[in-house]
């Protein structure tokens, strides 16, 4: 078989990049020196061929289900195209998961083998064999001797097994949605939906050729984004990936990798803005000045630009802070960077000029794992700030005005394409409530469409609320501008039904430990949350974003706040970071009655 020019299933990526770029650098992991070693596309797909020879030998054929539990890692990679060169189905999950989603996932899925990081892992699902009727293996990546990923390798090595290219519409990826409410649902991806996806999405973005191009994986590939936008896309062009060690250390390996692209979230640039303007406060003085200096005369400049005009002082003082500041924190980052894609929310207008002003420009994009996930995307040759972009190649979006009030300029949307899944996995129920009779998805979100094409997000279609006065609250853009002020971490909009809105906030401890370090108030957590003066600034500093930007009835006009942090581990957020909301108003339901007594 041949590469393909251009190929409706991964395993084309895979061939055409290997036959292309043989001696490419493809993945970088950390050594315990603190240097990244790197492996080859040639590397790589020779591993690839051992590790399917060895699957293949475990009885995975056609059809059947290959599942991994593990962060991102060469083998999570090696593993998947592996199991897709059998014409089988990948099924992801991760590493910080409940053992009780872990168990549903095997079984639900039917999965044959399992793929799991580590020994504590392994040790939590041994018992699954024999249990499950479908689970025939387990495989430990981090292990030697029988039962280990290495010998499973060689195994195949002795016995090699040609490779599958599968059909457009046969199965890649079987790919278990959060669960924000219930139990998950499994979201049948095919190879089509995933080629044609990663295709549409590189096209967005022309500077990428793939030569010298690298990312630094941030998000996890067990949730679509992570792995269409940067897995297979970098596998498609033939570009690398190098791993971040830890959250903590990304800064660090953000300096060694020297990313062209990053594939992030708002949160990632929030942080790091927010933690800018953190350190030039502090260090005041000339620093300060000089910063402050460069982000009035950036704003400066963009104005004058779209006036079509120019001012020679400010494009000096501008050109000085860049040369001193910008180009600093452009070094930090690697010095490389093209730009980024941020999914997930909205991006604040505010900051996203402030990346695009200092060289680093951040482009929003919209999707859901029913669609691939991509949807729609601000593409580097044409972009609109506060916008998620325009329809992506071959996909059509449709608002649809019938699940709304009347008189609304938006609604929900739907779209149409190549990228819509083929269905949830033994769900045919859940499958018809999203996918209309004529091909489409109803995606479950609000937007509107301007002139021009380009998409924006309102809100939730399930998540909104009317007030008692019958006023529409749309909560998670209130949530996100709240998010923004560097004292909150976690926050949630309730009212429904109410007279007026109130807000769950979970602060910022590690902020709040620095500011009590400052005014001597002491280390106990729960104290500080509870102290007056406290609640109080954190309150003016999100009343100071809101006012202004919504409507009287839509601020909250009283807080709760919480001593204990959102997390996947305690139920509250998915593993993609997204709120149950359901799940914390129950959980608070009578610190949230005591608000309106």
């Amino acid at each position: 078989m041949g590469p393909l020019d251009k190929p409706d299933n991964l395993i084309g990526f895979l061939e055409n990049s290997v036959a292309n770029f043989p001696e490419r650098p493809m993945f970088g992991t950390k050594n315990a020196r603190g240097v990244y070693e790197w492996a080859t596309y040639h590397q790589i797909s020779r591993r690839i061929d051992d590790l399917r020879a060895g699957l293949a030998g475990l009885g995975v054929g056609r059809g059947d289900a290959v599942g991994i539990i593990a962060n991102n890692r060469t083998e999570w990679a090696i593993a998947s195209y592996a199991t897709y060169g059998l014409g089988a189905r990948f099924v992801p999950m991760y590493e910080a998961e409940l053992p009780r989603i872990w168990r549903y996932i095997v079984a639900d899925s039917a999965m044959k083998v399992l793929f799991v990081s580590n020994p504590e892992i392994q040790e939590k699902v041994k018992d699954l064999v024999g249990q499950i009727p479908s689970l025939q293996s387990l495989v430990l990546i981090e292990g030697e001797g029988p039962g280990s990923l290495a010998a499973l390798e060689a195994e195949g090595r002795r016995k090699p097994v040609s490779m599958i290219r599968p059909g457009a519409d046969e199965i890649a990826c079987l790919i278990y949605t959060s669960g924000t409410t219930g139990e998950p649902k499994g979201v049948l991806l095919s190879h089509g939906n995933c080629s044609s996806n990663s295709m549409a999405g590189v096209a967005m973005y022309p500077e990428l050729t793939g030569k010298g191009d690298v990312s630094l994986s941030i998000l996890p590939w067990a949730h679509s984004y992570g792995l269409t936008a940067e897995l297979n896309a970098m596998m498609y062009l033939g570009g690398a990936i190098g791993f971040m060690e830890s959250v903590k250390t990304v800064v660090q390996d953000m300096a060694l990798v020297r990313p062209t692209w990053l594939i992030a979230v708002p949160r990632v640039f929030n942080r790091i803005y927010n933690g800018l303007w953190e350190k030039v406060n502090e260090e005041g003085g000339i620093a300060r000045k000089l910063f402050v200096m460069g982000v009035e005369a950036a704003k400066r400049r963009r104005e004058l630009k779209a006036a079509g005009r120019r001012e020679i002082a400010n494009e000096l003082k501008f050109r000085l802070a860049d040369w001193i500041v910008f180009s600093k924190i452009r070094r930090k980052m690697g010095g490389r960077l093209k730009g980024a894609m941020s999914g997930s929310a909205v991006m604040n207008v505010e900051i996203a000029h402030f990346f695009f002003d200092i060289g680093i420009p951040i482009y929003d994009c919209y999707g859901m794992t029913e669609a691939s996930p991509a949807i729609a995307m601000n593409a580097s040759f044409a972009y609109r700030l506060g916008s998620v972009g325009r329809a992506i190649d071959q996909v059509r979006i449709v608002i649809d005005q019938s699940m709304v009030e009347p008189g609304a300029t938006d609604g929900e949307i739907i779209i149409y394409g190549p990228n819509v899944m083929k269905g949830y996995h033994n769900k045919p129920e859940k499958t018809r409530e999203v996918l209309t009779p004529d091909g489409g998805l109803r995606t479950g979100d609000r937007g509107r469409l301007d002139d021009d094409g380009f998409l924006y997000i309102t809100g939730r279609i399930k998540e909104q609320f009317k007030l008692e006065n019958g006023k529409f609250v749309f909560p998670a853009a209130l949530e996100e501008d709240i998010s923004l002020v560097p004292w909150v971490q976690n926050v949630v909009i309730a009212g429904e039904n109410r007279p007026f809105t109130v807000a769950l906030i979970v602060p910022d401890f590690l902020m709040l430990e620095r500011y009590a370090e400052k005014h001597g108030l002491g280390h106990d957590i729960r104290a500080l949350v509870a102290n007056p003066d406290v609640q109080a600034m954190i309150t003016e500093a999100i009343l100071k974003i809101l006012r202004g930007r919504y409507g009287n009835y839509e601020i909250p006009k009283k807080f709760l706040y919480l001593t204990e942090a959102f997390t996947a581990e305690n139920g509250t957020l998915t593993q993609t970071m997204k709120l149950k909301r359901r799940l914390v108003l129950e959980r608070f339901k009578e610190k949230i009655e005591a608000l309106y007594a």
